[in-house]
């Protein structure tokens, strides 16, 4: 004897079967889009690891003394002229900090930045400008970790000078809370940025980790591991400036 099943009993159970669909096709592509999301931080970090290495390699390059008084060091590589646009962020990188309570100690993970603002977009040429960012002192490092910063606003900030051998102790690269420096067509230098700002990337640190993380703890701890695609540029920063008791 054949059994019948109401109409309404099929519905509910295609219903069902519809829903089911659905959540795991979203779920799928929730997935997706965080993979994807990692997957451009870590480029992010591993160009920043190929920039600073670049950076390090140039003759007349950051002096050393100024590298082993930095807390902090933020890489922004491959910013392009067409990113200046009103509104628009100029340029995405990383922080790196030493770890510590002083900042003294070795390069740690790294918490993502953003610089945007400013009128130093005019100084770009058509060809990608890479910025290297040297936070000096705790009140710069500090202000970075919890709040967006105005460079020559909120602090004080200066053109680095470059070479091995060039004067880092005059009075304008000691009160500094920030120096600044650019790469373009192969030519290193100290610019000025003032007037941009600089702020932690608080959706590219959520995607890099894997959770809502705060630019403060990934520096002041508990300190998450140091992602992989991270670990070049931690490196190279360890074997340029070790820490102050391993010089």
């Amino acid at each position: 004897m054949e059994s019948k099943v109401p109409g309404g009993l099929k519905m509910k159970n295609l219903f069902r079967v519809l829903l089911a669909i659905l959540l795991i096709s979203t779920a799928a592509s929730a997935a997706d889009r965080e993979d994807k999301d990692k997957d451009k931080q870590a480029e992010r970090l591993q160009n920043a690891g190929t920039v600073m290495g670049e950076i390090l390699n140039i003759p007349d390059n950051i002096p050393r003394d100024l590298l082993d008084k930095a807390k902090c060091i933020v890489v922004i590589p491959s910013v392009l002229k067409a990113a200046f646009v009103v509104g628009a962020s100029y340029g995405r990188g990383a922080m790196v900090c030493r770890d510590g309570k002083a900042m003294t100690g070795s390069w740690g993970a790294p918490t993502m930045m953003v610089l945007e603002g400013g009128s130093f977009g005019f100084q770009i040429g058509g060809e990608a400008t890479d910025f290297v960012l040297l936070v000096m002192g705790d009140r710069g490092a500090t202000s970075l970790l919890h709040s967006k910063v105005k460079l020559g606003g909120d602090v004080s900030v200066a053109a680095g000078p470059i070479g091995r051998t060039a004067e880092a102790d005059t009075d304008a690269y000691m009160r500094s809370e920030i120096l600044t420096y650019s790469r373009s067509r192969g030519v290193f230098a100290g610019v000025s940025l003032e007037g941009a700002s600089l702020r932690a990337d608080k959706d590219g640190n959520d995607a890099l980790y894997g959770q809502r993380i705060s630019a403060e703890r990934i520096v002041r701890g508990p300190s998450p591991a140091v992602p992989p695609a991270a670990q070049p540029l931690v490196a190279l920063l360890d074997k340029a400036s070790p820490a102050r008791e391993h010089r």
